[in-house]
């Protein structure tokens, strides 16, 4: 896999926050450490997986590319989608190492979608479709694309025999090909009893160590979000733990106590820093990851998001590129919110603004001066009627205050539900290391 190899990768990154190498950096601080063609400066667009819903447009999931530089005569405007052919709930995707290509996956037909990013970034391809991961893994609703030197990390939510919570993680090459598959922890490690469950996947190259969350199998997520919060016993099916694993061997190494479904997680990337945070959704806790004196990972509860009794479900996290900051949206009330991370163990609010009725995925630039949110979480946990808003929102951020850029109604487009975004841009051709090595 020749991992080792690009632990340099990580330690530039590291350079680009502290000001090495020079000039500002539109790239979300959630990517891979081993992502190169970094886009310097502006992006000029945003790419938003898109679920199909009946009635809208051609019903069909889609990739749909917005114009984000505010220099384009077509700024804020969609260019074009690209349709799939059907709807599976399309929910997360990520780039290859090389940031050519974009795998986007679908939790309900488990299928995975692979577009063209890098031959033209405006105007993007289906080039490849796999639809193997059940048969060959026994997991399906593949959520995470995590980018590996030449290879795919994919982390999943639930199996094939029972569509459970009990999952895996499925590993392929670049072309496409499985290379190999790993299930999640259940029996105890660490001390702590594994409880198979999956969501997302962050690699800390520096110290051989990835960390993945834990969420719901098909049966809760492809539910009606009220009838499942009604039930009592399929609310005891959510995740409670994450995991740390050795990045060479695959393997993992300790179980974590995180109640309440932990979400997505963001390593710091400032300097000499190894701690990552984490939301849970149900308890609407923030959760800090880090690595104790006698070189054991522990998880800490660090700070509420709101106030819980309301459950504001905090569904999406970005951390700044210096790491000292941390944007969480929440679902239910509509927030967009600012931490303080200078104390990592003592997270401040500083800010909040309501950003729509309902709000899920939320992306910055790496110089932290844009901030985009989209509406969607999932097609049976959307609200309904005029608390229904579907939309992609674009702010500018001065450190003080969001105001508005440029908004694409989805409904109005006739696209459908916008969920997850990632940016590209003309003649993107500079990596971390390459920067660093200035």
């Amino acid at each position: 896999m020749r991992i080792s190899s690009r632990y340099t990768v990580f330690f530039a990154s590291f350079a680009v926050c502290a000001g090495i190498a020079p000039g500002a950096f539109a790239d979300e601080t959630c990517n891979s450490p081993y992502m190169s063609n970094l886009i310097k400066g502006q992006e000029d667009f945003v790419h938003v997986w898109t679920l199909g819903e009946p009635g809208v447009g051609d019903g069909q999931d889609k990739l749909v590319t917005i114009d984000a530089n505010p220099a384009s005569k077509t700024y804020g405007k969609v260019l074009g989608s690209v349709s799939v052919g059907g709807r599976g709930e399309a929910h997360h995707m990520g780039f290859t190492d090389d940031r050519k290509f974009l795998w986007a996956g679908g939790l309900d037909d488990s299928k995975i979608f692979v577009f063209d990013v890098g031959t033209d970034p405006g105007k993007p391809k289906l080039v490849r479709t796999i639809g193997d991961l059940p048969a060959k893994t026994g997991y399906v609703g593949p959520h995470t694309f995590y980018a590996l030197p030449g290879r795919m990390l994919i982390g999943n939510l639930s199996n094939a025999k029972d569509k459970g919570g009990t999952t895996g993680l499925a590993l392929y090459n670049n072309k496409g090909d499985l290379v190999s598959k790993h299930d999640m922890p259940t029996a105890t490690v660490g001390g702590v009893k594994g409880d198979g469950y999956g969501y997302d996947i962050a690699v800390n190259p520096a110290k051989n160590v990835f960390l993945t969350s834990s969420f719901a199998g098909h049966k809760n997520y492809m539910r009606e979000l009220g009838d499942l919060m009604k039930d009592g016993e399929a609310m005891k099916n959510f995740g409670s733990t994450m995991a740390v694993w050795n990045l060479k061997s695959m393997q993992p190494t300790q179980v974590l106590s995180v109640p309440g479904a932990p979400l997505e997680i963001r390593w710091s990337l400032a300097p000499g820093e190894n701690w990552a945070i984490t939301a849970a959704a149900l308890t609407s806790k923030l959760w800090l990851v880090k690595e104790s004196a006698d070189g054991k990972w522990v998880a800490k509860d660090v700070a509420t998001i709101g106030d819980p009794a309301k459950i504001p479900l905090p569904v999406d996290i970005s951390i700044t590129a210096n790491g000292k900051g941390l944007w969480v949206n929440t679902f239910m009330d509509g927030m967009t919110r600012y931490f303080d991370l200078t104390d990592p163990e003592k997270p401040k609010q500083t800010y909040e603004k309501h950003t729509g009725s309902q709000v899920n995925m939320i992306s910055q630039s790496w110089d932290g001066r844009r901030l985009y949110t989209t509406s969607s979480l999932l097609a049976h946990w959307d609200k309904k009627g005029a608390d229904n808003e579907q939309f992609l929102r674009a702010f500018k951020w001065d450190g003080k205050a969001l105001t508005p850029a440029f908004e694409v109604d989805f409904t109005k487009e006739k696209l459908g539900r916008p969920h997850h975004m990632k940016f590209t841009a003309k003649g993107a051709s500079q990596s971390l290391a390459s920067l660093a090595n200035r």
